[in-house]
């Protein structure tokens, strides 16, 4: 909460008031060719005030009025400068230019302005000068979408999935072999099961880029499988501007509809933390080791703060709202100059969908067209409320031409409320089975806050070297207070099944984690991170800033502590319980008058010593790397990283604390070859690694209601070693336009990966395994392409396209001699989450002149392993392709309004997760009747208005 002030108080200091602009307008055309200079710059001369030239050679830059001098510059081009052009308020002032190509060679030029790293123009520019092969998405592309958090965004870009909605999968490669940086610091993540970033809690409008990094070098992290995303929000300012948006959201499968269910909010939840309401009490937290059940005295003095409160209330579902507010300001204290971005956004969703869950007994390969029998056929019935308040504060001086600093804070507070209400009947638990009417009540809040210091300086003879360093911060706190779980059950009837039975449920009462518990934990985790570069050119063969020779040296640390805290209580009978308590409704059975050690219920703590944790890392890393031009076509890069990584864990269960301490020596190698100015090829190889989590050594077993199934770690885990190599073919029509096609192919020694634990009983336990070796092979076709030059209607100039598609597989291979595994851990199958192919095409049309946008897009993953099952009970779960099409239209309307309206999933096609009876990672015949999980999400429609100050 204190971070959430901070913000404000940052946000109010720096909202300036300020008139009504001009605009200055026009175009930017080659005098030879009439062409549009695309990436040319127009900026008041001797200013940072400045704005790139679009595709059509057009461009539009707000202005205080005033008189100004104006240039246009490009690199190859003569510059132009147009004295005492007027700008008046509210107006638009016309100046267009013909630029010439420079006929002299060319120098080192000196250009004051401010890079624009959202365009698109400037991503793809990007992309074609990167030493390493990288994908991407500009912030004129996100804003073309209803794409709202960056889980959205990075979907589109190829070779990436999403998982569980917020978690990303790249080249097939669960999150967990992904990392994540925020403004080139490493990410947090408030995850207790995976430290992989939850791509949800960043909203799309405060993205400037992303960059996915697809081969190693060696100033980018030394621990990565499928990439390194790169994840930019916004920093630099053209104008000084503020923006408010406001949205409406309808879900089809909820909204205005009856039967939500939501449990008693507190009065902060609004704000995404809960205001004490929900904190363990003390008649709970005072119980020991010596005393796990509440005494008599006890029970007499605090019985009155347990709150009563196992059952949901029902509402009706209203419209999810969004609001975001963006300040940007610009000024000059003497000669620096300073900008500030400032981004307020809120969220207040609610999302409700029925899924049908099923579990079956042991298949019969010998009668392959015979359906297992059911042992359980549940509805879920899950409605989830969400609230974000998240909050960027960033900085940037430019002392002058030589040395800059960044200043960047991100602040997000998010809270969810999840109600689950599962019925139907268990044919497993009673000859002829139990019917169940069970209910999860779940509350989590998560505070995560990440900022950033750093520098860029230019030292020494003729600017030479570049000096770069950073300093950051991040800390995490994850709550789930009082988190309830209850089974009520009544003899299963086939005939007067769900409503139609008149007969009582009776709670189930005992010390398993799914009956009547309360479950308190807390994540507490602070990083402190440092880093350094030094980069110097040499001369190459002439002067030009791409034909030097660069020596790299930099170093990397990073200092991380966990804390993690969990306390399980259960009701439980007293030695004389009275059976008429027993036989109450939910509703009231647990009133506090129940309560008492002799007829009545107490409350006894099963929390064991592997339910708290403390976990360290230390990482140190080290490289040295060069860039050598070695032709006009020939561009070599590589160099050598040293990590160094201690990780360790204790809880007071482990006999030792865990210990890993590894040293790694990763080297990388890339290379580029320039046929020509459009066309290039590149190739790279490195060596990389994948750590184990803490969560993953971690012996601590946690319960998935809404999965049904227990998570347990495994504290023999051992870092995983990866090589990597890449080979793509680029070609650039035009500066905002590119067509690639590449391969690439992974090799893992001692890969980690989820698999089902062998053990005794019906209940299904994931834990962690390293994979003696695993290989990932694919194909990435991308491509990028306006119809400006192939037509001369108005209409179609306007359109572009975008199409991605990958084609990937891979196989692990599990050591089937190994302890627990024999005849039993599944082989030679595909990694957990790997699609075989992806497609993600788009479809845009751009007004400017009328201020329209219209876009559709379309994506579709392959099958995936969701969980990894076993040779016996529990066979693998394959989540199945689901068409999805978005469609989003948007309106300017004069030069301060904007209307967008849209629908995101609009063919609303079944989520459906299938058993892999066969185990042969299809699913066919008997299998597309067989559903782990199925559901529909919704269609999802919206009706937005922003206004521009």
């Amino acid at each position: 909460m204190r971070f959430a002030l901070l913000g404000f108080l940052l946000l109010w200091m720096n909202m300036l008031a300020f008139g009504q602009q001009g605009t200055l307008s026009g175009k930017v055309t080659d005098k030879k060719t009439s062409e549009g200079v695309i990436g040319a710059t127009v900026l008041v001369t001797g200013t940072i005030q400045a704005a790139p030239v679009n595709v059509d050679g057009s461009y539009t830059l707000p202005l205080e009025p005033g008189t100004y001098d104006i240039t246009m510059t490009y690199v190859g081009y003569k510059p132009l400068t147009f004295p005492g052009i007027v700008v008046k308020s509210g107006a638009t002032t016309t100046l267009n230019g013909l630029m010439e190509e420079s006929a002299t060679s060319l120098t080192e030029v000196t250009v004051t302005g401010v890079k624009q790293t959202g365009t698109e123009v400037a991503l793809i520019q990007d992309l074609r000068r990167s030493e390493v092969v990288v994908s991407g998405m500009s912030n004129d592309q996100i804003v073309k979408t209803l794409d709202r958090d960056a889980a959205e965004v990075v979907k589109r870009i190829p070779g990436v999935t999403i998982q569980n909605n917020n978690f990303i999968v790249i080249r097939g490669l669960a999150e967990r072999y992904n990392t994540v940086l925020l403004n080139d610091a490493l990410t947090p993540s408030a995850e207790t099961d995976t430290r992989s970033f939850s791509f949800d809690i960043l909203p799309s409008s405060v993205i400037d880029r992303v960059l996915i990094f697809k081969s190693g070098s060696p100033e980018l992290q030394g621990e990565f499988g499928g990439g390194i995303v790169k994840v930019y929000t916004k920093n630099s300012v053209l104008e000084n501007s503020t923006s408010l948006s406001v949205s409406g959201w309808a879900r089809s499968t909820n909204t205005f509809k009856d039967g939500f269910l939501s449990t008693n909010h507190s009065s902060t939840d609004l704000l995404g933390f809960d205001n004490g309401q929900r904190t363990i009490p003390g008649l709970l937290s005072n119980l020991t080791r010596e005393t796990t059940s509440t005494t008599a005295p006890q029970l007499a003095d605090g019985r009155a703060s347990l709150r009563n409160e196992f059952l949901p209330r029902s509402i009706t579902s209203r419209p999810d709202m969004r609001f975001s507010l963006g300040i940007n300001r610009k000024f000059e204290i003497g000669k620096v100059y300073v900008s500030n971005v400032t981004s307020i956004s809120y969220s207040n969703t609610q999302e409700q969908y029925t899924s049908e869950r099923q579990r079956y007994d042991f298949y019969d390969p010998k009668f392959p067209d015979l359906m297992p029998l059911p042992q359980f056929r549940y509805q879920d019935n899950r409605s989830l409320s969400a609230v974000r308040l998240g909050v960027i504060h960033n900085y940037q001086v430019r002392l002058n031409d030589r040395n800059r600093l960044e200043f960047r804070n991100f602040f997000n507070q998010y809270g969810t409320d999840e109600v689950v209400n599962r019925r139907g009947p268990n044919y497993s638990e009673a000859p002829d089975g139990n019917e169940h009417n069970d209910y999860s009540l779940h509350y989590q809040s998560r505070s995560i806050y990440s900022g950033q210091l750093g520098g860029t300086h230019e030292v020494g003879p003729a600017n030479r070297t570049t000096l770069t360093w950073a300093g950051g911060y991040n800390y995490v706190n994850r709550s789930e207070p009082d988190y309830r779980q209850n089974q009520q059950t009544r003899a299963y009837n086939p005939s007067k099944p769900g409503d139609l039975n008149p007969a009582p449920f009776e709670v189930q009462v005992n010390s398993v984690p799914q009956t009547s518990s309360r479950f308190y934990a807390t994540l507490n985790e602070n990083t402190y991170m440092a880093s350094g570069q030094a980069e110097h050119r040499f001369t190459g063969r002439d002067t030009l800033s791409a034909n030097l020779y660069k020596l790299r040296v930099g170093f990397y640390t990073e200092q991380k502590k966990r804390n993690y805290d969990s306390r399980i209580f259960n009701y439980t009978r007293a030695r004389n319980f009275d059976p008429a308590i027993g036989s109450q409704p939910l509703a009231t059975i647990f009133n506090s008058e129940n309560l008492n050690t002799t007829t009545g219920f107490v409350l006894k703590e099963n929390t064991n010593d592997f339910d708290r944790y403390t976990g360290e890392n230390t990482l140190a890393a080290g490289y040295v790397g060069g860039v050598a031009p070695l032709s006009d076509k020939f561009n070599l890069t590589g160099g050598v990283r040293v990590e160094y990584n201690r990780k360790s864990l204790d809880s007071p269960g482990s006999k030792k604390p865990y210990e890993e301490k590894r040293t790694f020596v990763l080297p990388s190698l890339n290379a580029t070859y320039n046929f020509d100015e459009r066309n290039l090829l590149r190739a790279g190889g490195s060596i990389s690694v994948n750590r184990p989590e803490f969560r993953e050594v971690a012996r601590y077993t946690y319960y998935d209601f809404s999965n049904n199934f227990f998570i347990t770690g495994n504290d023999s885990l051992r870092t995983a070693k990866i090589y990597n190599a890449d080979l793509r073919y680029e070609f650039y029509p035009t500066r905002s336009e590119m067509i690639s096609v590449g391969v690439f192919y992974k090799h893992f020694t001692d890969a980690i990966e989820q698999m089902t634990t062998s053990i005794t009983g019906s209940d299904m336990y994931l834990g962690f395994q390293n994979a003696p070796k695993a290989y990932d092979l694919g194909v990435e076709v991308e491509a990028r392409k306006s119809l400006v030059g192939l037509t001369e209607n108005p209409f179609l100039e306007r359109i572009s396209f975008i199409l991605n598609a990958s084609l990937i597989k891979s196989r692990v291979q599990v050591d089937t001699a190994a302890r627990g595994n024999t005849n039993f851990a599944l082989t030679d199958r595909p990694l957990q989450g790997q699609s075989p192919y992806v497609v993600n095409a788009g479809v845009f049309y751009q007004d400017d002149a009328n201020h329209w946008q219209v876009s559709a897009q379309y994506n579709v993953i392959g099958p995936r392993i969701s969980f990894v099952g076993d040779k016996l009970n529990n066979p693998s779960i394959i989540e199945l392709p689901r068409h999805v099409v978005d469609l989003a239209v948007t309106k300017g309307i004069g030069t301060h309004f904007e209307v967008r309206a849209g629908v995101q999933n609009l063919l609303n096609q079944l989520v459906r997760q299938n058993y892999d009876f066969d185990r042969n990672g299809k699913i066919n015949g008997i299998e597309n009747e067989a559903s782990f999980n199925r559901y529909r999400r919704g269609t999802y429609s919206t009706l937005g208005l922003t206004y521009r100050f």
